[in-house]
């Protein structure tokens, strides 16, 4: 079940469901909006002759910070890591999903490349896979609405929740990929 606005409003006020900071205005009808922060991650693609997920440092980003008032040229084809300004904190009972803005959709604006789910227990920023897929620049801006997250109901409360086993429990601002960590020493 996808919760409404309601329920949001009420696991919320209840501070069972936390988003930090968060506007009224925010909240929409089976989902709550979040804001683009100022810090992103981008893959330094001109010294890697290739991703290999065993190894921690295969991947290079470079960071970059976007000052108030000021925008970010997403050009086309760029992948890069962006986060939220928002952080939240679920239940062991709660679920959420991120979804990309339609309206950023329209311009070609991908939020997600597969990581759109969020596990029960976790609390931190949530880092967003940017990219341009058409063929012109588009301006992002810090504080803009950058994403949707909607709400599900687990049948009963997990058995782990995602703070005990997860890599990116408490994350603040985007962080790069942990994958290696799923590969044991050899």
């Amino acid at each position: 079940m996808i919760l409404p606005d309601v329920l949001i409003c009420e696991l919320i006020e209840q501070k069972a469901l936390c988003i930090n900071p968060l506007n009224e205005s925010q909240i929409q009808p089976s989902s709550v909006d979040l804001c683009l922060g100022y810090d992103f991650l981008i893959m330094d693609n001109l010294n890697m002759p290739l991703v290999d997920p065993k190894s921690k440092n295969s991947i290079t980003y470079r960071e970059a910070h976007v000052q108030e008032g000021s925008k970010l040229i997403l050009q086309p084809g760029v992948f890069l890591l962006g986060t939220t300004i928002e952080k939240i904190m679920l239940p062991n009972f709660l679920v959420a999903r991120v979804e990309g803005r339609s309206s950023l959709g329209r311009m070609g604006i991908l939020i997600h490349a597969t990581a759109g789910y969020v596990d029960p227990g976790f609390c931190g920023q949530i880092t967003l896979e940017i990219s341009n897929v058409s063929n012109i620049p588009v301006a992002l801006y810090p504080k803009m609405r950058i994403c949707q997250l909607s709400f599900e109901l687990l049948y009963e409360n997990c058995k782990v929740p995602y703070g005990v086993k997860g890599k990116y429990q408490g994350q603040e601002g985007p962080k790069g990929t942990k994958i290696y960590m799923d590969f044991p020493e050899e």
